[in-house]
């Protein structure tokens, strides 16, 4: 059912409802998927060349039984698999090259407050979403420790302290973060 729900919970995020989609360089609309339009044509909404209209009513239809489905469905195996997602963030942030540490950290601020915040009232996934936290927060801290390591023997500096940003979902500084994951 897990594997279910976070489909449909993505699926939701797609639907061709959406006129526009905001992105830095400005709006740009969205196509409806089958126009052939490729996306960010303007043609392609609404039925333009090669396309077919929108069926609004269908559409309402798929959107009212998806919201049923997700009702019906028991509320901590939809919020674990929204920390499922945090959790997939958080590891695309850190496996990018360079990391994205800010960003990989937010995200992992953000599940160790919806973890540690619920605990006991996340039902099966719990200790799978406290493993992976743990897991996230040794990556970033291994991760940030050979950056800085790098950046101090590119400068030529001496090794200093544990000093720096602490690690994330922790108020301690970095390396000593290790101790929090458990290992």
């Amino acid at each position: 059912m897990t594997a279910r729900l976070r489909f449909l919970v993505v699926q939701c995020f797609r639907l061709p409802a959406v006129s526009s989609l905001w992105t830095p360089d400005g709006e740009r609309p969205v196509a409806p998927p089958g126009t052939g339009g490729p996306p960010g044509d303007p043609g392609g909404v609404g039925g333009g060349p090669g396309g077919s209209p929108v069926d609004a009513e269908a559409m309402a239809a798929q959107v009212e039984e998806m919201r049923e489905e997700l009702a019906n469905a028991p509320v901590e195996v939809v919020v674990a698999n929204h920390c499922y997602g945090l959790f997939e963030l958080s590891a695309v942030y850190l496996s990018q090259v360079p990391p994205l540490l800010p960003q990989a950290r937010l995200a992992i601020d953000a599940l160790a407050a919806l973890v540690t915040g619920l605990e006991g009232r996340l039902g099966e996934s719990e200790e799978q979403l406290k493993d992976g936290l743990s897991q996230l927060r040794l990556a970033y801290v291994q991760i940030d420790g050979a950056r800085r390591a790098a950046d101090q023997a590119a400068s030529g500096a001496a090794p200093n302290g544990a000093g720096g940003e602490p690690a994330p979902g922790t108020g301690d500084p970095g390396p000593a973060a290790e101790s929090d994951t458990g290992e």
